[in-house]
């Protein structure tokens, strides 16, 4: 059993759930983090996407009461003909919605968004990303939201946060950062912008998963490597489920400026540390 290996494999789960719901890229932690442990190959891309699957399911523990109730909702208000549970329809249909645009390119262009990861294009998307959420909390994250309930959202209020999602097809851009700046854009509240970014996770990482799980080559399989990706899954649940409730109080009192400055400096040092060849990310 390769121990090292397996602590290695905690570290990134560690990073993935610290950095999954907030603004700053866990793909792109993972990524770096990745390089600067040696902990890179094909294995290490599938076990990235798996733990990432981990720190979702905190959504579903944490929001418990709401999914169980939409899902029930949900199919309910089918099989009565719109009789009953509309509340719970209506929010399944404004997830899938939000899902979609990220659901069609994921699928068309799965194996090209994969090249681009690269600790290079991580620098690049931190920065930009870092950027965009400067620009776009100040033009519309200040507002006065109507919407601060996400039973209140409209369907084309999701259409507008799966769009800007799209934005995270690049490493470094960030899932969270992506969506809750569609939900601003959208006209919601930043706590119900990130609630909804938490929810429109779950089929986006099931599909991700499912696919790098049925493509993945399970002969090169060992016991350290499945003892990693059992552990790492677990972890980043457990991480993540902390982070996010302290996430969403944070959210409800403070700006997320400190979270695009944060972006912004660690994407200029690493790459002026590139640029002048002090460190060289192959």
């Amino acid at each position: 059993m390769n121990i090292i290996f397996i602590l290695k494999s905690i570290i990134i789960a560690i990073v993935e759930g610290i950095t999954e719901f907030i603004p700053v890229s866990s793909t792109g932690h993972m990524i770096l983090i990745g390089w600067a442990i040696s902990f890179q190959g094909e294995f290490a891309k599938m076990f990235e996407v798996v733990i990432q699957l981990g720190a979702i399911m905190a959504v579903v523990v944490l929001y418990w009461h709401k999914v169980k109730e939409s899902v029930i909702e949900f199919f309910k208000f089918i099989f009565t003909r719109g009789k009953e549970g509309k509340k719970g329809f209506k929010f399944g249909v404004n997830v899938i919605t939000a899902s979609i645009p990220m659901g069609i390119v994921g699928v068309v262009l799965y194996k090209k968004i994969k090249t681009l990861f690269t600790p290079e294009a991580v620098i690049v998307g931190f920065i930009v990303g870092g950027l965009l959420l400067l620009i776009v909390e100040k033009k519309f994250g200040a507002r006065n939201h109507k919407v601060d309930n996400l039973d209140n959202i409209t369907t084309m209020q999701s259409f507008k946060v799966g769009l800007l999602q799209l934005l995270c097809v690049w490493p470094g851009m960030s899932r969270s950062a992506s969506t809750i700046m569609g939900g601003w854009i959208a006209g919601l509240s930043t706590p119900i912008a990130a609630e909804f970014s938490f929810f429109i996770a779950i089929p986006a990482m099931i599909g991700a998963t499912g696919k790098d799980l049925f493509e993945y080559d399970y002969s090169t399989m060992t016991l350290s490597l499945w003892i990693a990706l059992i552990v790492g899954f677990v972890v980043a649940f457990i991480v993540a489920l902390i982070v996010m409730r302290k996430f969403v109080e944070y959210l409800k009192k403070k700006p997320m400026k400190v979270f695009a400055i944060y972006r912004i400096v660690v994407g200029i040092l690493l790459g002026v540390l590139v640029l002048t060849n002090i460190i060289t990310l192959t």
